[in-house]
């Protein structure tokens, strides 16, 4: 308990780390595109400030002065439109075949005055020319630096989730796969004196009906035993007529279980070999139909149905019970989902891994009603010689 709640702590302290973290290089980074954008505009004012210069030289003696020459040429990124009192309209740093387009310099006048304020060139206390300009080529860039810096980030917290689900659902899965087999060792001894103590009553003459049906338990039992003794280990895989398997399981459980469910299973005529665990399988086919008739309280009708279509093998499970809402159709085979008082909602979950794990099979709920029932579905590939 300690250690959970030390480890939540340290988890949102990391997690508030990481937030101070970014919104601090984000500010920063906005603070550094405004600086950046004051000197650009610093630049331009100057630019302007050389031509002002340029016309007084002009006006003056007709010699054009160096330094505001060269203070006129040296802006060669930020993109500039300069319109004339006249309407007269001059362009630098901009694509010569647009510049034909007056349509197109009209929206780049528009987006240019959005994105910073036009600088007016005044000669001898007249406006000259109005400049328009747009952000530098590296300014844009910088623009998205923001975005390609939360996505790193997005990518990286992703990273660091995966990792930790991936290490957290593999000790979770050592831990069980430990449990499971600890539990198939502890009921192997009790498994062994049963058996015993089945081959004494023989011998005392007890009714051979009773002898029948415990040898079934006992028989139920270590099957119960090699189910959890495969956990955490890729189980053997064979050629199986699931019809046999299937009704083998319908039969113990039918016979098990309350009178008041009323029982059918519906298979096609002759064999249908899959490659099966026997154990497993019949694992999968107990925990649907106790689900049903715990869906039903114990009273209703339960089907099981085999059905194939080409290559694929269909094993439909339906109950008249409470019915599943559809927005829990994938939330059921969830490790820990449970609708009952009791129990830790393993059963679907690994009916799941079973089916789709171990057998490379598919298995859903097909149909559900609220208070008419619901079929879940496992869709097995056929054995094929080819």
């Amino acid at each position: 308990m300690i250690l959970t709640k030390n480890s939540n702590i340290t988890r949102w302290i990391i997690i508030v780390a990481s937030f101070v973290i970014v919104s601090l290089i984000l500010w920063k980074t906005y603070e550094f595109f405004q600086h950046f954008k004051d000197e650009e505009r610093t630049k331009i004012e100057i630019w302007s400030f050389a031509q002002s210069d340029l016309l007084k030289n002009d006006n003056l003696d007709g010699n054009i002065g160096n330094l505001p020459l060269k203070v006129i040429t040296s802006n060669k990124t930020t993109p500039m439109i300069m319109v004339n009192t006249d309407g007269g309209i001059d362009v630098n740093n901009i694509d010569e075949e647009k510049a034909k387009d007056s349509v197109y310099i009209e929206k780049l006048i528009l987006k240019f005055k959005k994105e910073n304020k036009p600088v007016e060139v005044i000669f001898d206390g007249k406006l000259y020319n109005t400049i328009y300009y747009g952000n530098s080529p590296l300014l844009n860039k910088l623009k998205y630096y923001p975005l390609a810096l939360l996505l790193i980030v997005f990518l990286f917290g992703a990273l660091i989730y995966f990792f930790y689900s991936s290490n957290k659902n593999a000790i979770q899965n050592k831990l069980w796969s430990g449990m499971a087999k600890e539990t198939a060792h502890q009921i192997g001894t009790p498994l062994s004196s049963l058996i015993g103590w089945t081959e004494i009553l023989k011998s005392e003459h007890v009714n051979p009906d009773y002898i029948i049906e415990i040898e079934k338990d006992v028989d139920r039992l270590q099957t119960i035993t090699e189910r959890f003794s495969k956990i955490g280990s890729l189980p053997t895989l064979e050629v199986t007529d699931i019809i046999k398997e299937t009704i083998d399981s319908y039969h113990y459980l039918k016979s098990r279980s309350s009178k008041l469910i009323e029982f059918e299973i519906i298979t096609p005529s002759g064999d249908i070999p899959v490659n099966l665990n026997k154990q497993l399988y019949s694992w999968t086919i107990e925990n649907l139909v106790k689900n049903a008739i715990d869906a039903m309280k114990g009273r209703g009708k339960l089907v099981v149905e085999i059905s194939q279509l080409e290559n694929n093998v269909k094993v439909n499970v339906t109950d008249t019970g409470k019915g599943i809402p559809k927005k829990d159709f994938n939330k059921i085979f969830e490790p820990g989902y449970t609708t009952k008082k009791r129990g830790w909602g393993l059963g679907l979950s690994l009916t799941k891994r079973i089916i789709e794990d171990f057998h490379g099979g598919k298995i859903k709920v097909l149909q559900s009603e609220k208070d008419k029932g619901t079929t879940i579905q496992i869709a097995l590939k056929r054995f094929t010689n080819v």
